[in-house]
């Protein structure tokens, strides 16, 4: 698949909250899961799809309520897509937020073999 390919399915899935199809279809075997210095209670590094689910596990566990979310649309490059994701949350011992990340993919050979996440801590 191309990356705009490999974008469209992304953008459709995530819209479905379907995360484990999403990793199971379109990341490699070894993609690298980045988040930033600030992100607290995460991994800033994970490497394989199974440390990304654990990764994602996590971060749920953090999350008191999930009162909806949202997501620009698609910036696709050759090698590279990204979008804006946000949601309005309640994680565990804060109030209310409505939190956004840009969200930025490398892909290589059809499959994402690198994300990085940008935001403030969700924490």
């Amino acid at each position: 698949m191309t990356t705009e390919q490999v974008a469209k399915r992304y953008y459709e899935l995530i819209q479905q909250h379907q995360y484990e199809q999403i990793q199971n279809e379109l990341y490699a075997p070894d993609a690298v899961s980045i988040e930033p210095e600030n992100a607290s209670g995460l991994p800033l590094v994970v490497t394989g799809i199974e440390a990304l689910r654990q990764k994602e596990g996590l971060f749920f566990t953090q999350v008191d309520e999930l009162f909806g979310s949202y997501m620009s649309e698609l910036v696709v490059s050759t090698f590279f897509f990204s979008m804006m994701t946000g949601m309005d949350v309640k994680m565990k011992g804060k109030e209310r937020k409505k939190k956004e990340q840009i969200c930025v993919f490398e892909v290589r050979d059809g499959k994402i073999v690198k994300e990085q996440f940008f935001y403030d801590d969700f924490a």
